[in-house]
């Protein structure tokens, strides 16, 4: 077993101000997006670079933002949707924690619509480019996430098991650990090397629903259901559905973006 590091959540706290590890995480991750973004040889063909690149981050964080948080209250709290509709200032309480991936991603995508349609930049182009570089803030969050010390992993006795001060005095997988390395960095390195192939507008972004519901589908066996729902299809977690959802939708954009260039083509 190996101890878990305690890291104070906070990096600084004065009276009600305070500057988090997990905050710090979400800005890396959208600085580093940045980056990555320009450096692709299809957002310059298409001018997502500079002030633009600027304007479709800040625009693709409010998105997400917003998302994540109203993802986790339907997906991840619909029994008690009732409480926060009576306390209202709960829903907007990110400090009490409680955000979504797939909310995320929903929000993600309609922000980037919004900028697309009113910057006129094609909006299949401009969600390959920036789903490149998604997996490192996929990759930030997670570290954000173990040094919080939340979403930990399921009882198991392997020799890396680490006992989490939320998660009792059982040894758990490093859940979080594991979907830095797989949603994170594995994702990026596969998705950076697909980038310089010359796929039809729309397919990094198939790829990366699928790769990521894949992963991610595997990985949720190793982490601990969430207490307020449990599983909630057999053996299958929330996490687990929504990423089901996700390689139907990797699918179905398939078929959507070869119908669309057979049309073209004829």
């Amino acid at each position: 077993m190996i101890p878990y590091p305690r890291i104070r959540p906070d990096i600084v706290s004065i009276g009600p101000f305070h500057i988090r590890w997990y905050g710090l995480m979400y800005v890396a991750g959208f600085v580093t997006g940045y980056y990555l973004i320009q450096r692709q040889r299809r957002s310059r063909e298409i001018g997502l670079i500079g002030p633009v690149a600027q304007e479709l981050v800040f625009a693709l964080a409010v998105g997400l933002i917003v998302g994540a948080r109203l993802g986790y209250l339907l997906f991840y709290q619909y029994m008690d949707l009732s409480y926060y509709l009576s306390h209202p200032i709960e829903i907007v309480a990110l400090w009490h924690g409680g955000m979504s991936f797939h909310g995320g991603l929903i929000g993600s995508v309609v922000a980037g619509w919004w900028f697309c349609r009113r910057k006129r930049l094609p909006f299949l182009a401009v969600g390959d480019s920036v789903i490149v570089a998604a997996p490192v803030g996929l990759f930030f969050g997670r570290i954000g996430n173990f040094i919080n010390g939340e979403l930990f992993g399921r009882v198991t006795s392997v020799p890396w098991a680490m006992v989490f001060p939320a998660g009792g005095p059982l040894p758990r997988h490093p859940s979080q650990i594991y979907e830095a390395l797989g949603e994170g960095l594995v994702l990026f390195l596969i998705l950076w090397h697909l980038r310089k192939k010359r796929f039809q507008d729309g397919m990094m972004v198939v790829w990366f629903l699928g790769l990521y519901g894949m992963i991610r589908f595997f990985l949720e066996f190793f982490r601990e259901p969430d207490p307020q729902l449990g599983f909630v299809i057999g053996p299958f977690t929330m996490g687990q559905v929504l990423c089901t959802a996700m390689i139907v939708g990797a699918l179905l954009l398939t078929l959507l973006l070869r119908r669309t260039k057979a049309k073209e083509n004829k």
